[in-house]
């Protein structure tokens, strides 16, 4: 697609796999990179299987995939829930991630023919209450960046603050803004690659950010 920030290896990736059943879902930072947002480059590709609790024989058959186009995928991580390969091309290399997801989707994921592969990617408004989520346990600045590039995108923040406990017993806005406030993007932006501008309006993004999920949590 025109614009997007996956790489040559990652839509090649997305190609070999994308006939695999049980179908994948595409999310995370590569489904805003490359469908959405198109805002940011992502080093990996997360595969979420929906509706499942283990991944089974899945990897093995990533794998075999793989080395069948002539990709060398060597093993990160392994369990029966998070798989993850690291996949190489020349220069190139790519972490994918292989998700079990019991937790059934909130928003419906779309399918769409991209590249001339047809696959399945997570609703802008479902990547959101999942970066939400993730904000709690991992606080970094690309979670940051991406929430704001959904909000500016469209997606609900209200909608998603009330459905993210669905995903996360111990969700709530009180909670992210605890964590949020302990984000500091002027001081860690330069170590994402941000410009000092950059930076900044990303602080101020987060202090307004913090505003809107407290008056979304206020009590009517």
């Amino acid at each position: 697609m025109s614009g997007d920030k996956l790489t040559a290896l990652q839509w090649r990736i997305l190609g070999v796999l994308a006939g695999i059943e049980p179908v994948w879902t595409l999310t995370g930072g590569a489904a805003l990179a490359g469908v959405y947002l198109k805002h940011r480059t992502t080093k990996d590709l997360d595969l979420f299987w929906q509706g499942r609790d283990q991944l089974g024989n899945l990897p093995r058959e990533v794998r075999d995939r793989l080395s069948t186009a002539g990709l060398e995928a060597t093993v990160v991580q392994s369990g029966n829930t998070f798989f993850r390969l690291r996949v190489i091309a020349g220069n190139e290399v790519c972490l994918v991630d292989l998700v079990a997801e019991p937790v059934p989707p909130i928003a419906a994921p779309q399918r769409l023919t991209l590249r001339g592969v047809s696959i399945t990617v997570d609703d802008p408004q479902e990547i959101l209450v999942n970066k939400l989520c993730a904000l709690l346990g991992r606080a970094e600045i690309r979670d940051l960046v991406d929430v704001r590039g959904l909000l500016a995108f469209g997606s609900d923040l209200k909608k998603a603050l009330a459905d993210a406990p669905r995903k996360d017993a111990g969700f709530s806005p009180l909670t992210l803004a605890w964590v949020l406030r302990d984000i500091r993007p002027k001081a860690l932006g330069q170590l994402a690659g941000l410009s000092e501008e950059e930076s900044k309006d990303l602080e101020d993004f987060k202090e307004r950010l913090i505003q809107d999920v407290l008056e979304a949590e206020a009590p009517k």
